[in-house]
């Protein structure tokens, strides 16, 4: 199948989704028996997870739906889940057990009801289900028109009773078993008899919690600010003062009430983005750990290998300020995070991070091992600090030794300062570095040079100390972006125009172009080798461009554009952020742990939709598309000969050829000190003397064992080898015979060519028939390396005889004249091929 009929990504498979807790659908809580503890379950798109309420660690999730799930409800034993039209109980917290279809349209509501549950769709049909047979008990239909179905419940004690709430203000009481309705409440101003009075928490539109006493019908406090969105679900623990809420904020947290005046204060929270990550970048050599920036203005730590998060805050202009109970720290919230460089080398004895954010001048360090905002602010004086000249940082990069940070301005600056004392420490030409703002700034790993590039089309190349204008390059487009990849000194360059170039910066050229993007490149990543850059623009599109071959190998499409990506530096995964998703996802690198045979797309090649990891396809969406791929897959298997000019090498170790020409010095090395001690042998019949006492006859014992292995001398007999010999000699046909020594080891080898020789029961005629062996095996370019080991064997063994034979020695003379003419050709080759790698490192592509 050709290349283009691909679907989906050769290279990446979906892995899994992180940080995501929550969404807008209310939690709900379980308690265990057994374990003796409650646990929270929240909807985090089409499954769910599990929390135990102790310490808010995750303890399962679920196994993924076809549908995002739209409503939770859980009994002892099962969790019942709404997705689409259909109900689905899952045991365990993960697996499937049952799954009721029946409904006209999406069911927006469930309740557990004994052996039965209760479903509530769009259509304001209410069907009863029995839980083990799956079969439909009863149904209900309401007018949607006087009374649409938006709560229901069953009243404590009442035996059969189900409590519908409408939208419309009013409540109906029905017996679920005889189909009856009991008891209609026209609206909010007639009471609804209860048997208890409760305490009451109440969450708000915009994130406050307020605490109802209704024995005397008021508020008692506000827990303000609890939530950055909507509350979605409250619930308090039975015979504990907690209270356990969740919102689409994307947190779950946990409030004990152990304080006077009845307010609640935060025990423990789980919580992520509120707002969708616009950066994300790898923190340190091993790959565990992803820095996260996002539009909320936080800067996150996720852990790629577990649950833990670590929450760096949110960024302040006055940290000292924020930290009093009299000023509200809205007022002191920095905006978002645009870009930001992170370094480990001096990460635990000073900051270790640098972020610009939007509008600002001011860069601001942060602090990995505190988990917060560091001391320092970066700004340079030449402003005065005058904020209407609407100079902004726009690009920031570290030192690899982690002691300088250089930062570029939108007024085409560029400055230099240190990392542990915040001094400025220069700026780079003598007025600006850039006729335009800068777009990207990078340093090398050796702090030699300091590439930048800004809006005036150019990308100069610096002395990074002396802070001196090596070379300027001219791209014809401005560009939006930089990265640059250390190991190799390759930086990437996003232009307007939506292509890319990469620099070589040892030889000042630009060395890769690529087009293809058809939106604006969001963001770069190089695979920790280098070999390839990965690209993901606002066309959805994440591609996969090969450097040595300077070709588009891999290409797929996602629901919504990623805005960011960074590769592991051990290479095993690849992490993105997307338009409009609170979590980070996880692609996993398939050529680590299969083969993956890559070649270059064509032109219309046109890539299919991947759904982001954690999201499932529809079942047989997704056989067809298994099956598809594993048709596409090919097994290839290489010939014993590319081509007829190339020399091919045996596939053997190099253990079976390369000691021949020392087995006497092996031998040697691994002789015994000391001869093995013969132990005294014993006929297998031993006689005894005749008596009373049985007594072993020694004396017709002899003294000494006598060999019985009988010398054949000149009348031993012909190897399988020598028989071999002569008669592929005959046909000319010596593939067999090379397949007979590679399966001997080197010892074999020797003791069989030994036996040529003439005082060796072998004649001179068999000699030179192995020389047409030898030449054969050149003449056919084949295992190449095996030719010259049996070669130079054989030479050692039996070269005095070849000069006293003049046949044998003009046999000897034609090997040798072939084997000259095969070095000249390889020669040749070996210059041809030196000189393309010169000429693709240095030319200009």
């Amino acid at each position: 199948m050709p290349v283009g009929s691909k679907k989906g990504s050769v290279i990446f498979s979906d892995f899994r989704a992180l940080g995501l807790y929550s969404n807008h659908i209310p939690h709900v809580v379980r308690y265990h028996k057994k374990h003796r503890e409650f646990y929270a379950v929240t909807a985090v798109g089409n499954c769910f997870h599990t929390y135990n309420v102790k310490n808010l660690g995750i303890v399962a999730v679920s196994n993924a739906l076809p549908e995002d799930i739209s409503y939770l409800a859980t009994d002892r034993m099962l969790v019942y889940v709404a997705n689409g039209r259909k109900v689905t109980a899952f045991a365990r917290n993960k697996e499937v057990v049952h799954t009721y279809t029946g409904h006209g349209a999406d069911v927006h509501l469930l309740l557990p009801f004994g052996d039965h549950v209760i479903s509530v769709d769009r259509d304001n049909v209410v069907v009863v289900w029995d839980v083990e047979s799956e079969e439909e008990y009863l149904q209900i239909t309401f007018d949607k028109v006087s009374f649409e179905v938006s709560a229901l419940m069953h009243p404590s004690t009442y035996l059969n009773k189900i409590l519908f709430g409408s939208s419309q203000g009013g409540f109906q009481l029905w017996n679920v078993k005889s189909n009856k309705l009991l008891y209609t409440f026209p609206g909010w101003a007639v009471g609804v008899p209860v048997l208890h009075v409760i305490f009451l928490a109440a969450g708000s539109p915009v994130g406050h919690i307020g605490l109802w006493d209704l024995e005397e019908k008021k508020l008692v406090c506000q827990m303000r600010d609890a939530h950055n969105t909507a509350i979605a679900g409250l619930t308090f623990l039975h015979g504990e003062p907690l209270l356990i809420t969740n919102g689409a904020d994307n947190s779950i947290q946990v409030w004990i009430f152990d304080t006077a005046g009845g307010g609640g204060r935060l025990l423990r929270s789980c919580l992520a983005h509120c707002a969708p990550p616009t950066k994300v970048q790898h923190h340190g050599l091993n790959g565990h750990h992803i820095l996260s920036a996002g539009r909320d203005g936080t800067l996150q730590s996720f852990s790629t290998v577990h649950e833990r998060f670590n929450s760096l805050g949110h960024g302040s202009s006055n940290k000292k300020k924020s930290k009093k109970k009299s000023l509200r720290y809205d007022e002191l919230k920095l905006p978002a995070i645009t870009i930001f460089a992170s370094e480990i080398a001096r990460q635990s004895d000073w900051d270790s991070i640098v972020a610009c954010h939007r509008g600002y001048l001011m860069t601001n360090t942060w602090n990995y091992q505190k988990g917060s905002m560091g001391a320092h602010r970066l700004e340079p004086q030449r402003f005065n600090k005058n904020r209407a000249l609407n100079v902004h940082a726009t690009a920031v990069g570290i030192t690899s030794c982690g002691n300088f940070v250089v930062v570029g301005l939108s007024s085409g600056h560029i400055d230099v300062y240190n990392m542990q004392s915040s001094m400025h420490r220069g700026q780079y030409g003598e007025d600006k570095a850039h006729k335009g703002p800068v777009r990207g700034v990078s340093v090398d790993g050796l702090n030699q040079l300091i590439i930048s590039a800004g809006a005036d089309k150019l990308v100069k190349i610096w002395k990074f100390k002396p802070r001196k204008l090596v070379h300027s390059i001219y791209l014809g487009t401005s560009p939006a972006s930089t990265h640059l990849h250390r190991d190799s000194g390759m930086l990437a360059i996003a232009l307007d125009d939506f292509t890319l170039n990469v620099l070589d910066v040892e030889t000042k050229r630009i060395v890769r172009k690529f087009s293809g993007h058809r939106g604006q490149v969001n963001d770069m990543s190089f695979s920790p080798d280098g070999r390839w850059l990965i690209t993901a623009a606002m066309d959805c599109t994440i591609r996969t461009w090969d450097l040595p071959s300077g070709c588009l190998v891999d290409c797929f499409l996602v629901d919504s554009a990623a805005v960011s990506l960074t590769m592991s530096p051990t290479g095993d995964f690849l992490a993105s952020s997307h338009v409009d998703s609170l979590g980070i996802y996880l692609w996993s690198n398939n050529t680590l742990c299969s083969m993956v045979s890559l070649g270059p797309l064509p032109s219309d090649y046109e890539p299919t939709v991947i759904m982001l990891p954690g999201i499932c396809p529809n079942q047989d969406e997704e056989g067809e598309e298994e099956g598809d791929l594993n048709s596409e897959v090919i097994d290839y298997e290489s010939p014993e000969q590319l081509d007829q000019q190339l020399v091919t090498l045996s596939l053997l170790p190099d253990s079976r050829w390369k000691n021949l020409l020392h087995l006497d010095i092996i031998k040697k090395r691994n002789k015994p000190k000391e001869p093995p001690k013969v132990p005294k042998a014993a006929p297998f019949f031993m006689h005894t003397i005749p008596g009373l006492i049985p007594q072993f006859d020694l004396i017709s014992v002899p003294n000494g064992s006598q060999s019985n292995i009988l010398n054949f001398g000149v009348l031993a007999q012909k190897s399988a080898f020598y028989q071999q010999l002569e008669s592929a000699t005959l046909c000319n046909k010596y593939d067999g015979l090379v397949g007979m020594l590679k399966e001997m080891g080197p010892s074999g080898i020797d003791a069989e060519l030994r036996g040529l020789a003439p005082d060796m029961g072998g004649d001179v005629s068999v000699l030179q028939d192995f020389l047409k062996m030898v030449a054969s095996m050149l003449n056919s370019k084949r295992d190449f390396d095996l030719a010259q080991a049996y070669l130079a064997l054989f030479l050692k063994l039996h070269l005095r005889l070849i000069t006293q034979e003049p046949e044998f020695m003009e046999e000897a003379s034609r090997v040798s004249e072939k084997l000259e003419e095969m070095w000249t050709s390889m020669q040749t080759l070996f210059n041809q091929s030196l000189c393309l790698l010169s000429y693709t490192k240095s030319a200009l592509l």
